[in-house]
C-alpha cells in the first residue's frame, strides 16, 4: 500500500506537471470559472451557472485533444555566417524533417530571434517529406542576438492550452560595429623601432647621435678608434634611443560622455576602426573600455581589455559593449588605463560630445611624459575640426569617415 501510495503521489506530480505546462492564463481563468460555476449552479440551484459549467468543461476537454498526437520531427536551424557588419539582412533557415514511417499532423514553429519571434504555420508533413521556411534577423542595431532555440507550439484554436518542446539548440549573430579602413600612413606619427628615434640618449642602439669622451664604465666595443686616433683621446659612440609603438585606444562606456546612443555607437566604430588597423599592421595594441563599478574601491581599476589576437575577436569584443551610468569616466579611465598598460607611445581617448576641454586636458596628464594623447570626440553631423593644446590632439568628427582625414591632419602636424 505504501509503494501503491507512492507511486500514485508521484504519477499525480507529474500529472500536475504537465497541466501546470501547457495551460494557458486563459486556460486557468475558464477552469476557475468552471469551478465557481458548478459549486454555486447545483448550490443555488442556477440552471444558468449550471450550463456555463459543463460548456466549460467540454471546452477544456476538447482543448486536450488538440495536444494528442506525436512528436517525432526533426529540427534543424542554420545561418549562412555568424558575424556581420550592422545594417546586413541575414536569413536564416529552419528546416522540419519527418523521420517516421506514417504522416505527422501539421504544428507552428516558433523561432526566437531576440527580443522578437519568427514563427511559421507548418502543415501536415508524410513520411519522409520535410518543410523549410526562411526569416531574416534584423541587424540594424550593433550586439549579440540569440537565435534559438527553435520549439514547436501544439495548442487548440481558443488559446487555453499550449504545449510547447524545444528542439534545436541556440546560436549567436554577432553584429560587429561599422568600420571604415584607415591608411598606414594616418598612424604614422608614432615612433618605433622601424621609425624616428626619441630625444633619450643610450650607449646602445641603432641610431647614432654623437661622439664623446670616454668615462669609466663605458664599454670598449663602443669605442669609436679613427676618432680616438684623431684626438688622441679616447671616443665613444652616443646613440638615440628608439622605441618599439605600443598603441593604446581608450573606450569611455560613461553614459554622462554622451549625449545620445548615436554618439555612442560612432564612438565604437572609431575604436574598432583603431584597432583593426594596428591588428592588421602587426602592432602592439591594447584596446580597452571602462567598466561598470560597485562602490569607491574599485573604481581606479575598473577597465576591461578587449582581445587583440585577431580582427574578429576585437570586433566581437565590441560587439559586447554597453553604455553604463557606474562606468569610468574618461579622466579616470585615462589613468587606469595609463596604469595597466606600460609602454605606451600613442593614447587614443575615444569619448562623445559630452565631454569637456578640461577633462580632456586632465585625462592626458593622466599619461606619463611623451605619451602622444589624441582625444577623438564623436559629434554626429557636426563639421570636423583639430585643436591641438600642448601635448593633447583632439579630433571632433561628424561621421566616420571624417576619422581618416581628422588623422592624416594630426600626423601632419
Amino acid at each position: 500500500m505504501v509503494r501503491a501510495g507512492g507511486a500514485l503521489a508521484e504519477l499525480g506530480s507529474a500529472f500536475g506537471r504537465f497541466v501546470a505546462s501547457v495551460v494557458t492564463p486563459l486556460g486557468w481563468c475558464l477552469l476557475v470559472v468552471v469551478f465557481f460555476s458548478f459549486l454555486f449552479g447545483y448550490g443555488l440551484g442556477w440552471t444558468e451557472l449550471v450550463a456555463i459549467a459543463w460548456s466549460g468543461l467540454v471546452l477544456v476537454v476538447a482543448a486536450f485533444c488538440f495536444l494528442i498526437g506525436r512528436n517525432a520531427y526533426e529540427i534543424h536551424l542554420s545561418l549562412p555566417v555568424d558575424r556581420v557588419v550592422v545594417g546586413a539582412k541575414v536569413p536564416g533557415e529552419v528546416t522540419v524533417l519527418n523521420p517516421t514511417g506514417q504522416r505527422l499532423p501539421g504544428v507552428a514553429v516558433e523561432v526566437p530571434v531576440g527580443a522578437g519571434l519568427a514563427e511559421f504555420a507548418m502543415p501536415g508533413l508524410a513520411r519522409g517529406s520535410s518543410f523549410d521556411d526562411v526569416f531574416i534577423v534584423p541587424t540594424t542595431r550593433r550586439g549579440v542576438i540569440p537565435i534559438g532555440p527553435v520549439r514547436t507550439v501544439r495548442g487548440d484554436p481558443v488559446g487555453l492550452l499550449r504545449r510547447e518542446i524545444v528542439w534545436a539548440e541556440r546560436v549567436e549573430l554577432f553584429v560587429h560595429p561599422r568600420t571604415i579602413p584607415i591608411p598606414s600612413m594616418s598612424t604614422g606619427f608614432i615612433r618605433d623601432l622601424e621609425g624616428n628615434p626619441t630625444r633619450d640618449l643610450t650607449n646602445s642602439d641603432v641610431s647614432f647621435h654623437a661622439l664623446r669622451e670616454y668615462v669609466p664604465g663605458d664599454e670598449r666595443r663602443s669605442i669609436h678608434w679613427k676618432s680616438t686616433a684623431k684626438t688622441g683621446r679616447y671616443m665613444v659612440r652616443q646613440y638615440e634611443e628608439s622605441r618599439r609603438s605600443h598603441l593604446m585606444v581608450a573606450l569611455s562606456l560613461a553614459e554622462s560622455d554622451y549625449a545620445t546612443e548615436d554618439e555612442f555607437e560612432m564612438a565604437v566604430s572609431v575604436a574598432g576602426s583603431l584597432g583593426v588597423r594596428a591588428v592588421r599592421d602587426a602592432r602592439t595594441v591594447s584596446v580597452l573600455a571602462s567598466e561598470a563599478t560597485e562602490g569607491t574601491r574599485r573604481r581606479m581599476s575598473a577597465v576591461r581589455t578587449l582581445s587583440t589576437l585577431t580582427r574578429t575577436r576585437l570586433l566581437d569584443d565590441l560587439s559586447r559593449v554597453e553604455l553604463s551610468g557606474a562606468a569610468l569616466p574618461v579622466s579616470e579611465l585615462a589613468k587606469a588605463a595609463a596604469d595597466k598598460v606600460a609602454g605606451i607611445s600613442v593614447a587614443f581617448l575615444v569619448t562623445g560630445s559630452s565631454t569637456t576641454l578640461t577633462e580632456l586636458r586632465a585625462a592626458a596628464h593622466r599619461f606619463p611624459a611623451g605619451v602622444e594623447v589624441v582625444a577623438v570626440v564623436c559629434d554626429p553631423e557636426n563639421v570636423p575640426s583639430l585643436r591641438r593644446v600642448a601635448e593633447l590632439s583632439v579630433l571632433t568628427i561628424g561621421f566616420l569617415d571624417d576619422l581618416k582625414h581628422s588623422l592624416a591632419r594630426t600626423a601632419a602636424v
